[in-house]
């Protein structure tokens, strides 16, 4: 059954955009999406996936075959595709997903001259937002015209940050566009948490890092930490999430308690 057959007949559902966003690259921000929203789907939440990111790991993550795509996001945002059109089912019942190619890349350079540029990705995401019970960004490691779309269509963010070294390395600029945006056009954006990634229970660093953030954003850390964890790295190269490649990993039991997290706060 394709997307738009299965949504026939369904109640609106009370849905929850929520950008995954972190300006630094390798903290597990498509690591986050795909096993989250696989999680939420297999405890029967519907989840939207939107890969906003022009090297599409989570497109790759689920299994996605971009050369066989004949519409990705790139098209949604400039060439006004129908989102409903670009939607791709997943390996994982009830998570589907708007996948994105390397032709994203050109998307902050074209999208400079276009009108309303910040809210092209919200006015494409409410046509079809009530459909599902969560709505996932991916968003790029950069601050440009595509995180803005992020931040303007999102109602709140989900910041991933990893047990290393700078791990707030450049969180007080993302902070600083967040409150941007919702002082300019987005009023009600919020943080709904941050989660730790890459937490290695044998080094100081690690729990040092995590009392840091705690210190810093308090009540909205989550308390499920994501560890390292090989059978996490490996499912990608699979295009699965670790859930479906190996079930009782200590990655798969970190993202399905996190999901449960997800679901408690609202």
């Amino acid at each position: 059954m394709n997307y738009k057959d299965a949504k026939r007949g369904l109640p609106q559902r009370d849905s929850k955009v929520l950008a995954v966003i972190n300006q630094k690259g390798g903290v597990g921000k498509s690591t986050t999406v795909v096993n989250l929203s696989a999680c939420l789907g297999e405890g029967k939440k519907k989840v939207l996936v939107i890969d906003f990111d022009p090297q599409g790991n989570s497109t790759s993550g689920f299994g996605v075959e971009k050369d066989e795509l004949e519409h990705d996001i790139y098209d949604v945002i400039l060439h006004d595709e129908p989102i409903e059109n670009v939607i791709q089912e997943t390996c994982q019942s009830n998570v589907f997903i708007v996948p994105a190619t390397i032709q994203l890349a050109t998307a902050e350079i074209e999208l400079v001259s276009a009108m309303a540029r910040e809210s092209i990705l919200k006015d494409a995401i409410s046509a079809i937002r009530d459909e599902f019970d969560y709505v996932f960004i991916d968003c790029p490691p950069s601050l440009g015209l595509l995180t803005i779309n992020a931040l303007v269509a999102a109602d709140a963010l989900i910041i991933p940050i990893q047990c290393e070294y700078y791990a707030l390395e450049g969180v007080a600029k993302l902070l600083e566009s967040m409150q941007m945006v919702k002082r300019r056009m987005n009023p009600n954006l919020e943080i709904f948490g941050v989660v730790m990634t890459m937490f290695d229970s044998r080094t100081t660093l690690s729990k040092q890092v995590v009392d840091e953030v705690q210190a810093y954003f308090g009540k909205k850390v989550f308390k499920t930490v994501i560890p390292r964890n090989v059978k996490l790295s490996e499912a990608p190269s699979h295009g699965l999430p670790v859930s479906l490649y190996a079930r009782v990993s200590k990655g798969a039991l970190a993202y399905s308690k996190l999901a449960r997290e997800v679901v408690a706060r609202g």
